[in-house]
């Protein structure tokens, strides 16, 4: 993926990971600013016919298309404990349809299903306000003028995060919107929605608080020796009138959803830290039968993702 040329989209995606490097308390050379600590595993997408009559993507109507997925905590800190109470979560959740040589899409996704903020500028000052406000600035200190006057990120960090017992026991969410076009043309927006085919699990304070710092990792290890992690990938589908440009706007629980197919997770990709540091997840579709929706967060998002990505690969060398 190329860097984009406007100047104004350059300063903006630099922004997003300046602030960032500032909450992780500054550069960490060959991380992410963002889900820094991650594994990689590889394995296959098997769709239903449903997926196939909502859209013509090639992955869709394959019968199986090997994948890609990375599981992370949030934090941009390579270092942080799975089981820290803060910065750890939300978890997250990327997957890489690889559909020919140089040619895939990606879906990005995290555990909360929800987002604080509606535009990278937003977010930008979000971050800067919980980076500033230690414990010694007076109140209302920074952030808390912001979630004042900003009640969706107040309902984001209200939200509750548990520390699941695995990452194949947790759900993830894409909160931006995509298109989806059939083969006929006609298209309907969608959220995608991966969750795990042995469900939700978490833990309470105390049984968080006796496991180890990397207990999510060596906890995969173990399961996928007893068999492979398998994670169903679903989509909410709007109706007219729902708001499908604005990532802190939920749609009503009753809208329809169908199950697009199952993604099975067989093992760790070899070499996974320079893999993981080698790839680029990208939140904009970039394939026949999905388009990106207007978010506003969505070209902001891919724009950090390259400049990130390129950072690292450059540490790495």
């Amino acid at each position: 993926m190329p860097l984009p040329t406007d100047p104004k989209r350059l300063a903006l995606a630099e922004k997003v990971i300046e602030e960032l490097d500032g909450l992780n308390g500054g550069v960490h050379p060959g991380y992410r600013p963002a889900h820094a600590k991650g594994w990689l595993l590889a394995g296959s997408f098997t769709p239903t016919p449903e997926a196939a009559a909502l859209s013509r993507a090639l992955h869709f109507h394959a019968s199986a298309t090997p994948v890609v997925a990375r599981f992370s905590d949030f934090a941009g800190v390579p270092a942080i404990p799975d089981n820290a109470p803060q910065g750890a979560s939300p978890r997250g959740c990327a997957i890489r349809f690889q559909l020919g040589e140089h040619v895939h899409t990606d879906i990005v996704a995290h555990s909360a299903d929800a987002f604080p903020v509606r535009t990278a500028e937003e977010f930008v000052e979000f971050i800067h306000a919980v980076r500033t406000s230690g414990p010694d600035v007076p109140h209302p200190n920074p952030v808390e003028q912001f979630l004042g006057s900003h009640p969706k990120a107040l309902a984001f960090v209200q939200l509750p995060k548990p520390i699941p017992t695995s990452f194949a026991r947790e759900s993830y969410f894409s909160v931006t919107a995509y298109k989806f076009i059939d083969a006929g043309g006609a298209g309907r927006h969608v959220r995608y929605r991966i969750l795990p085919d042995a469900g939700n699990e978490y833990l309470d304070d105390a049984a968080a608080a006796a496991k180890g710092p990397n207990f999510l990792k060596e906890e995969l290890v173990e399961r996928l020796a007893r068999g492979p992690i398998k994670m169903n990938l679903w989509v909410q589908i709007a109706k007219d009138g729902d708001v499908v440009d604005d990532a802190t706007e939920h749609w009503p629980a009753d809208r329809p959803q169908e199950l697009l197919g199952v993604v099975t997770l067989t093992g760790l990709v070899p070499e996974n830290e320079a893999e993981g540091r080698r790839i680029i997840f990208d939140p904009i579709p970039r394939v026949d039968g999905i388009e990106a929706s207007a978010d506003p967060l969505l070209e902001p998002r891919a724009d950090a993702y390259v400049m990130s990505g390129r950072r690292r690969r450059a540490a790495a060398k």
